[in-house]
């Protein structure tokens, strides 16, 4: 049964990806925009941005930091001249493996400025717009990229993992308040992709996806009206299972598994 109201059709439909400059977001801008929607993609990087605008004619460049809120702003009052997306994605983040025996209060700081607080800053700039949109019948949803990591803590993602735990509790607020008012809310919590930030890994990654491939099965959560958006399911499967362990057999697992 479908938690959302399916957005099945994307010929023409406005849609604002933050964080489209590589991997799954870039990847997802692409598909939409060959599936007719008319994307506008932000990020740091306006290099990559533009290399993007050329690549997919009609799309645009909106170079943004997410994690300055007068920017964000801005950036959002120009998205919404044009009337309101369909569709706002926050798929920005940054990933730095980190244990607690080497920590690093400034990396602590900056996860939590790009994947957690750059997202609220995109709330506060179009929540108000996209409640208007919903309430006057038009198609409206938001969409927050997490990860498997933020379903229980796991080795050397002291501070990545707390972020992402802390968008799946803010997407399952959102939905509770939101959805009866008709605007869309989604969690999109991948396991291993092939991006820039897997890259530094040194460990073996199970089910690696390609970004492409992830980038379907976020359009097909979307088109099904799915909530949690999870993938790929082979493996977030297993660890949606770990989430009901009891601590004692939890981490017991966790450290046979992964030798931490």
């Amino acid at each position: 049964m479908a938690l959302n109201p399916p957005l099945r059709h994307w010929q023409g439909r406005r849609v604002w990806i933050v964080g489209a400059s590589s991997g799954i977001g870039r990847a997802t801008a692409s598909l939409l925009h060959a599936r007719g929607a008319q994307v506008i993609v932000s990020a740091r990087n306006a290099q990559a941005l533009q290399a993007f605008v050329a690549a997919h004619p009609g799309s645009q460049a909106l170079p943004c930091d997410a994690t300055d809120p007068a920017q964000v702003q801005r950036c959002a009052a120009q998205v919404l001249a044009a009337g309101t997306p369909t569709l706002v994605c926050y798929c920005a983040g940054t990933y730095q493996p980190l244990r607690a025996n080497a920590w690093n209060l400034g990396v602590m700081q900056q996860h939590l400025a790009v994947n957690y607080t750059g997202a609220l800053h995109l709330l506060d700039a179009v929540l108000p717009a996209l409640r208007t949109a919903a309430a006057q019948g038009q198609a409206a949803h938001i969409s927050l990229v997490g990860s498997v990591a933020g379903f229980r803590g796991l080795p050397q993602g002291l501070a990545y993992g707390p972020t992402k735990a802390a968008l799946i509790h803010l997407a399952e607020v959102l939905y509770l308040d939101l959805r009866p008012l008709g605007l869309g809310v989604s969690i999109v919590n991948p396991g291993f992709v092939e991006t820039p930030l897997t890259a530094g890994n040194d460990f073996r990654m199970p089910a690696l996806l390609e970004p492409e491939a992830a980038a379907a099965a976020v359009l097909q959560g979307w088109e099904r009206g799915r909530f949690h958006i999870h993938f790929p399911r082979r493996f977030t499967n297993v660890l949606l299972g770990l989430r009901l362990l009891p601590y004692r057999a939890y981490f017991a697992a966790v450290r046979r598994f992964t030798g931490l």
